[in-house]
């Protein structure tokens, strides 16, 4: 099976081709504004090695703006290619050795999100709390579980920054008793959309 996953809901972007001859990983500084990289390295990708079969896209939550370019440019190679496209958690695919793990990030508006990871899915979460709130939450975490975070957030002391992985997202890809998120995918929203009503 060629499978291609494609991650950018943090400040890490990568991509990743996995088939049974070759695995291939490309990581670059991710720039929300501009996501020229990106599509260098997918077209560098896909170039060396034709369509995928399978097509994953790490959902964050994170960068709701990576995560849709990620989603967009994966429908586009979906409908030129009939390649199957699954979504799944960014935060699932952490870059560690941990079997179980907690993940926090920057929800915006003071706020921060918690989730809580096992054998590369979500067991709890993500739930959003403001920064009091998650240092309890925190507190009440066992010491062994270790806590990760893509983002810069000193004032949680046990948060170390890890990045999803693109190639652990293509290796889960190939599991098929995973939940997987299935077409139209979404971007994991951490609240309701706002909307503002016309006057």
């Amino acid at each position: 099976m060629k499978t291609l996953a494609l991650e950018l809901s943090t400040t890490r972007g990568s991509l990743a081709w996995l088939d049974n001859q070759a695995d291939l990983t490309r990581e670059w500084p991710n720039d929300r504004k501009n996501s020229a990289v990106f599509f260098e390295n997918l077209s560098a990708v896909t170039k060396k090695f034709g369509a995928a079969d399978t097509i994953v896209v790490g959902l964050g939550p994170g960068s709701y703006a990576g995560t849709r370019i990620a989603i967009s440019a994966a429908i586009g190679l979906q409908v030129s290619s009939g390649a199957v496209l699954i979504g799944f958690p960014s935060i699932s695919a952490m870059e560690c050795d941990a079997r179980e793990y907690c993940a926090i990030g920057d929800a915006r508006r003071k706020s921060f999100f918690f989730a809580r990871i096992r054998a590369n899915d979500v067991v709890e979460g993500p739930m959003v709390f403001s920064e009091s709130e998650l240092k309890a939450k925190l507190d009440a975490v066992e010491m062994a579980i270790p806590v990760f975070t893509s983002d810069s957030m000193p004032q949680f002391e046990r948060a170390v920054v890890r990045f999803p992985s693109a190639l652990v997202l293509a290796r889960l890809a190939r599991e098929p008793q995973r939940g997987f998120s299935l077409p139209p995918l979404e971007p994991i929203y951490l609240r309701e959309p706002h909307i503002t009503m016309p006057k």
